[in-house]
């Protein structure tokens, strides 16, 4: 906490290491909130102190300095070469200013501090507000009945209906940037809703899950009570209209809601245009008003309140919580919030976050790089291309009349845009993607001008067409299109031919399958992808690409993975330098805090990240704590030979041979016999595990394990992740109490893998870790070779060695101390880790592993005397126990 403070108050970037069990989220809060208080004051008294000559009455004693200056007097010259009276009235001018403005934020925090007190303490005020909904509600549900009585014997035409509800799927007329700025979300009477930002502490980490986690801290934290917090999600998490909920996919989610609130600014200038032609009503979205979220931003500063208690009050309030909580972000002292929406600076825009000089604390940080270049990256599919072309043609030859000029420009431009990169895989979008056979296959690997011109389009203006993109909802009426005509528009339909080789395929694949049991014959089977284009469009896929072609040439490489066809063929964009997306976060805050239970190797984050986010390397700094759990009760073990004295090196060369497998094989029946519980053994790949597991199985290796624990293995489905470790911990449970021979359950788990992070093996789930081998990443993947090439090129070499190289390592490394990290999870927790490879041993690898593993590690060369401290140590802690 000490020093989290020190480095908040120094402005520092801090990497900070805690293990799982010690306290970090209680840590962060209550380090982050006793600086923001103290901040807080001490800001406080300075405006205080600025203010005070003019409560006083002392305002103008400084008129006679400048008076001397004036025009009955000789003019004398400043410093800058200005007569004096002039510098002395800019002075006095910019001290005025500075007054005025900490007045009016005196004023403001004042009025805020009032309202937010009486919405606390008067309980009245709102169920009043609860009322005054109620009743707003009755009375638009009697309008709507009352139209719908009058409209009843109107005989509207069926196909004049059908026109008005396909109004809704035609693009609006587009305006850029350049001609108009057009704002969303607030109405022009709303300017009430948005505040000046105070300094606030901006907490982020990886899934929905850990943020509830941290809000529950903080209210029962001594700051639970007096901290305005604010959580944010996305619409996904935070929408209550069922209506848009519906439609599943994130971004069909946000398209319609940004869709709801751009009809809700057009409906005053549809209403007054009476004379006009009659136009379809456009739907508005009920969630949203001004003073709905009025009311609903001051109920969320008022009290602590996590995403699902924040959702049950927009519900209960009739009030959107998405909208209501970022209204709320100015006035917050602290926002919770997920790494996307910190990291993507679109999306943090698109919030209403501002950065400045404020503080962020990014927690679970240890695949932050990864995390990043994920955010980043995007990939499509030859399949998706086609379809989007093909579908996206249809849309513009139905509306053609409709849409205006620059919508079919920058419609055909995508079109162009589709047909290229189909080209570019060796196909052609007026064939179906799935008939068209690759001649050449292979990875190819490019950068991006090298992309743009072999795809000749070089010639676009990307970023106006992403900007077009995003701007126009184009993706949300282009799915409105395909939902309607869903049967036509999904079909690669361009000519006769090509309909009558679909249906001779289709044809041809029901007598390869033959009937069903009832005689009639099987359909041909979908695409995964057609199933998909029922919640999303592949127009929205291709819209992340092309944003990803925007990036520096340096900074990126597009991948060609042209496989048997064009349709399984597939263009992605892999970021290569995360760090021009973070270095405007570092630049812009006050502070920065990276967090995690296990951050080594920290070189990674030095390099990768901040100094190539052109970082001083005085402003960072390094903190690492050791573990909570007294010395005793953790023993990790380097073992660096098996039973029968076979070195233990589990390479790509070695690992596959019968005698590694069989010592490995020996090394855990012996084990199982002394450690009681749960046993977790990581291996570096699924096909290794598998490999190793049959190997066991024909030499009766297996059989001898099961008479001790029973054997799990991590499923490569994360739907089945749960079940596994349901069965797992009730196998253990059941053994513990029954006794008996069977002592509980080895599982066989895959580093990198579901089981490897986030995972709890906590006390008898995983009284022993086991890691086989060293799991290097595979050097022949084309995107980890570019990587490497790239950080030569661009790095310097670290203690003589390349940055690649450097780079490999710190992978290998980082996916260890993860797994072995399960292992601990609280003060009185106690485990055994046991590396299995010679090569943890070597100063370099060995002081990449956690400081509280370091510290305790012995290297066994013998497994002798390994199993006699793995026996001592487990025999000891269940007498104890």
């Amino acid at each position: 906490m000490e020093a989290l403070y020190g480095a908040l108050e120094a402005g520092r970037v801090g990497i900070f290491e805690s293990p799982t069990g010690t306290g970090k989220s209680l840590s962060l809060i209550c380090g982050a909130l006793s600086w923001l208080r103290d901040f807080e004051e001490k800001k406080q008294q300075e405006e205080a102190r600025i203010l005070a000559p003019e409560a006083s009455g002392q305002e103008g004693k400084t008129q006679p300095a400048s008076a001397s200056a004036g025009p009955g007097h000789p003019e004398s010259s400043g410093a800058a070469g200005e007569p004096e009276w002039v510098t002395a009235f800019v002075q006095k001018k910019e001290e005025q200013d500075l007054v005025d403005r900490l007045k009016e934020e005196q004023i403001r925090r004042k009025k805020r501090e009032e309202r937010l007190e009486r919405i606390r303490h008067n309980v009245q005020l709102k169920y009043a507000a609860k009322r005054k909904r109620s009743e707003e509600d009755e009375t638009k549900r009697l309008l709507q009945l009352s139209k719908e009585v009058f409209s009843e014997g109107d005989g509207v035409d069926v196909l004049e209906q059908l026109d008005h509800n396909e109004e809704e799927l035609i693009l609006a007329e587009y305006e850029s940037d350049e001609e108009k700025k057009v704002v969303y979300g607030l109405e022009a009477d709303d300017d009430d809703l948005e505040e000046e930002h105070v300094t606030k502490i901006y907490y982020c980490s990886r899934t929905h899950s850990q943020l509830s986690q941290f809000v529950h801290e903080v209210q029962k934290s001594p700051f639970g009570k007096e901290t305005r917090l604010v959580s944010l999600g996305s619409r996904q998490n935070l929408c209550v209209n069922e209506e848009v909920q519906r439609l599943g996919a994130l971004q069909l989610i946000n398209d319609r809601c940004m869709e709801m609130q751009k009809n809700k600014h057009e409906k005053k200038s549809h209403e007054e245009n009476e004379g006009k032609k009659r136009r379809v009503s456009r739907t508005v979205c009920p969630f949203y008003s001004y003073e709905q979220m009025q009311f609903l931003r001051d109920e969320i500063l008022v009290e602590v309140k996590d995403i699902e208690q924040l959702v049950a009050l927009g519900r209960e309030t009739k009030a959107c919580p998405y909208f209501g909580s970022r209204y709320a972000i100015p006035a917050a002292q602290l926002v919770v919030l997920p790494y996307q929406m910190l990291l993507h600076e679109p999306t943090r825009s698109a919030a209403g976050i501002k950065l400045k000089d404020q503080v962020v604390i990014i927690d679970e940080a240890h695949n932050l790089i990864d995390t990043i270049t994920c955010i980043h990256s995007a990939e499509v599919s030859g399949s998706q291309l086609c379809c989007a072309h093909s579908q996206l043609l249809q849309y513009m030859e139905r509306y053609r009349k409709r849409l205006k000029a620059k919508n079919l420009m920058y419609i055909k431009q995508i079109l162009y845009l589709l047909e290229r990169f189909v080209a570019v895989l060796g196909g052609n979008v007026n064939q179906n993607p799935s008939c068209q056979a690759v001649s050449q296959t292979g990875t190819v690997l490019k950068s991006i001008n090298d992309f743009l011109f072999q795809s000749q389009i070089d010639n676009i203006n990307l970023f106006k067409v992403q900007r077009y993109c995003e701007k126009s909802l184009i993706s949300r009426k282009f799915f409105g299109f395909v939902e309607r005509y869903g049967g036509t528009a999904t079909a690669v339909k361009t000519n006769k031919e090509n309909q009558k080789l679909a249906g001779l395929q289709n044809f041809l694949l029901t007598l390869q399958q033959g009937p069903n049991k009832d005689g009639t014959p099987q359909s041909p089977p979908m695409e995964a992808e057609s199933d998909q284009l029922r919640t999303a469009s592949p127009l929205m896929q291709i819209e992340g690409f092309l944003s990803a072609l925007t990036n520096a040439n340096q900074d990126g490489r597009v991948i060609l993975n042209r496989q048997g066809t064009v349709g399984q063929s597939s263009l992605k964009f892999l970021l290569l330098n995360p760090a021009v997306h973070f270095a405007k976060v570092v630049e812009e805050c006050r502070a920065v805090i990276i967090a995690g239970g296990t951050m080594q190797p920290v070189a990674d984050f030095r390099e990768q990240l901040l100094s190539c986010a052109g970082m001083d390397p005085a402003r960072v700094m390094e903190f690492s704590c050791g573990h909570v759990i007294p010395p005793e009760n953790i023993l990790p073990i380097i073992l660096c030979n098996g039973p029968s004295n076979q070195q233990l090196e589990f390479t790509y060369q070695t690992r596959d041979l019968p005698q590694m497998m069989d010592e490995t094989g020996r090394i855990l029946c012996n084990l199982c016999n002394v450690v009681p519980g749960g046993v977790v053994c990581f291996f570096p790949s699924y096909e290794y595990e598998k490999q190793v597991y049959a190997h066991w199985e024909k030499m009766g290796l297996l059989a001898r394990l099961a008479a001790k624990k029973k054997i799990f293995q991590e499923p490569k489905k994360a739907s089945q992740v749960e079940q596994v470790l349901v069965e797992y911990a009730k196998c253990i449970k059941r053994c513990s109490q029954a006794g008996g021979q069977m002592t509980g359950a080895l599982l066989l788990s895959v580093v990198g893998g579901k089981m490897s992070e986030g995972i709890n093996f906590s006390d008898d789930l995983g009284r022993c870790v086991i890691m086989v081998g060293m799991p290097y990443p595979n050097i022949k993947s084309p995107e980890l070779q570019e990587k490497m090439t790239w950080l030569d090129r661009t790095m310097p070499r670290a203690a003589g060695q390349a940055p690649s190289r450097v780079l490999i390592e710190n992978l290998c490394m980082k996916a260890v101390n993860q797994s072995i990290g399960r292992a601990i999870r609280h003060q009185k927790d106690f485990a055994s880790i046991l590396l299995l490879d010679h090569r943890y041993a070597r100063p370099a690898t060995f002081n990449k592993l956690p400081q509280w593993i370091r510290e305790r590690t012995q290297v066994k060369p013998a497994f002798g005397s390994a199993f006699a401290e793995i026996r001592k140590f487990h025999r000891g802690k269940l007498d104890a126990l």
